[in-house]
């Protein structure tokens, strides 16, 4: 029988069920209808979820109207500023929760409520290997900050004014003004950092109401599109609609063409590559590359650009940028509302004074995407770089003189030092930071200028590391080398005073040390180890997290191919 636990009698199963399902208040007719499962992240220490449950009641009263039965449950909920040491170590723990609850608990569908940056994606990649019919929706952006006449973004001002406050051009005064005026409403970061990324890749792979990735969480049309995603989600149910119904390689390679035009995150690519091996669909950083180099940046967003969230909502957010984009989609591919990309967004126009936020193919801001892709002896697997992020753009072709740092605590104890054999032309070097090696990914790849090179007015600096970045970061900054330090990638053999090239025109990362010598190294190199006493979620993280360039999902959850 349907949704019973088992007690070895199918009839006691369902007897029993029903007598402890009475304490709902529903009876019998309420549980005949489709019954779609609200899952709750709601959490007082997750701040970008902390304002989520008038959302929630709205989404029940969708289910309602639409003649189905909400039942909320709570899942693990993680958010970025408040969960040691990342909260990448613990977004598989997120995504076996979802699969688990879905899989497990009586409901026909779900409605995934999502937010701060690995809480969606972590979601999606559930809901994929659960695949119950399913819809996304997150709490929304902030609200813009604003300080002094100008306009605050969290968390690229966080970083910006750090760096400055470093540099001491501004005081411990000023920086606490700036703080209190960083983060002004409830949301996730206003700005195209991870969350927003996601998102928008989300609502580009048809997961999500076309409009529901910008709109701010302060606007009165976010609980509109709340109510709205309920009642979709019991259409969903009824249609038997499934994540594998509407996530297809072509639903994903339009979310990597938006993911370029908007200039998103480079987090956003680890977790496509992830939901889409949950499906059995295989995409890689060259798919990446490819379609990055044939997709035009349109959306003025920071960090890579001039607006935010808020602005980019006014000027008609995702659905006017897959306009824009129709005649490089596969504008045919379903959506979560039952109609097809081109049918969502055909009537969709920007207007004349929005076209500094949204451009046009003919006229992008830049000919080609967002992100690239990085390959050479130093990073065979592959690396990633934001080229519209980079302050000083004469580093997209640079040589220079490696200072290396062991790890994240050998860094942080030494990068401000006075006796840092450092100078502009250096190339900052992170190793053992990555999924194995930290273990997690921490975003520690946006390394810390020196302090003594700020106070002489620098402000950018090459940087690789095989970590991760925040969406909101920006610079000259190279990540998720693959294979990383701690597995023996060619990181790991980088020492101080080694040469490399960066060659961004070309997708070029050299270390100009000879073969045979890196042969040597790595005959010496003395293996990977952590002292630290690993147990439970986290020793099963490092046993069997996969590479950047595959996910870091888990090897165990992957489906099992057919032959």
């Amino acid at each position: 029988m349907k949704f019973t636990t088992s007690y070895g009698d199918t009839g006691f199963s369902s007897f029993l069920k029903t007598a402890f399902q009475r304490h709902l208040g529903f009876d019998e007719r309420d549980l005949q209808k489709p019954i779609v499962g609200i899952c709750n992240t709601f959490s007082e220490v997750n701040r970008c979820h902390s304002h989520i449950q008038p959302m929630v009641n709205a989404i029940k009263n969708g289910v309602i109207a639409a003649e189905g039965t909400p039942l909320e449950f709570p899942t693990i909920s993680i958010g970025e500023m408040f969960t040691s040491p990342t909260t990448m170590l613990y977004r598989n723990l997120v995504a076996m929760d979802t699969e688990e609850m879905i899989r497990a608990q009586p409901i026909d569908g779900v409605v995934l409520i999502g937010g701060c940056d690995k809480m969606a994606p972590a979601q999606l990649m559930g809901a994929a290997s659960a695949n119950k019919p399913a819809i996304l929706f997150t709490g929304g952006p902030m609200a813009n900050g604003e300080y002094d006449g100008k306009t605050l973004g969290a968390c690229s001002d966080c970083r910006y004014f750090w760096q400055e406050y470093k540099a001491e051009t501004i005081d411990e005064a000023e920086l606490n003004e700036i703080n209190a005026q960083l983060a002004p409403t409830a949301g996730h970061c206003m700005v195209m950092g991870s969350a927003s990324t996601i998102a928008s890749c989300a609502e580009a792979l048809g997961m999500m109401l076309p409009g529901s990735a910008a709109a701010p969480a302060t606007v009165n049309e976010r609980l509109r599109l709340a109510k709205k995603t309920g009642e979709q989600a019991v259409q969903l149910v009824k249609d038997d609609i499934k994540p594998s119904d509407i996530m297809t390689k072509e639903s994903f390679e339009n979310a990597i063409k938006l993911l370029m035009a908007i200039g998103g995150s480079t987090n956003a690519v680890i977790h496509l590559i992830a939901i889409a091996k949950r499906l059995n669909i295989t995409i890689g950083l060259d798919d990446f590359d490819k379609l990055s180099q044939s997709t035009p940046f349109i959306a003025n967003l920071r960090p890579a650009g001039k607006y935010q969230m808020q602005e980019f909502y006014h000027a008609g957010g995702v659905p006017a940028v897959l306009h824009e984009l129709l005649p490089l989609l596969h504008s045919n591919e379903r959506t979560v509302n039952g109609l097809s990309i081109q049918e969502n967004v055909k009537n969709i126009n920007v207007k004349d004074s929005y076209r500094d936020v949204i451009y046009t193919l003919d006229n992008p801001l830049y000919h080609k995407g967002g992100i690239r892709v990085l390959k050479g002896n130093l990073s065979p697997d592959g690396s990633l770089i934001k080229p519209k992020a980079v302050i000083d753009k004469s580093l997209l072709n640079h040589r220079g003189k490696a200072v290396v740092f062991s790890s994240i605590e050998d860094m942080e104890n030494r990068i401000h030092s006075d006796d840092l054999d450092v100078n502009k032309d250096s190339v900052l070097v992170l190793q053992n930071a990555g999924p194995v090696g930290a273990p997690g990914m921490p975003e520690a790849g946006m390394i810390p200028i020196p302090q003594k090179l700020l106070k002489e007015g620098v402000r950018d600096m090459v940087r690789l590391s095989d970590c991760r970045m925040s969406g909101t970061a920006f610079g000259t900054v190279i990540l998720h080398v693959a294979p990383e330090a701690a597995i023996g990638g060619p990181i790991s053999l980088i020492q101080d005073g080694d040469e490399i090239s960066l060659d961004v025109k070309n997708g070029r990362l050299t270390l100009h040390v000879t073969d045979d010598e890196l042969t040597i190294r790595k005959n010496n190199l003395t293996p990977f180890a952590d002292e630290t006493n690993l147990r439970g979620y986290t020793k099963m993280y490092r046993d069997h997290v996969l590479q950047a360039n595959e996910g870091c999902d888990f090897d165990f959850l992957l489906p099992v191919k057919n032959n």
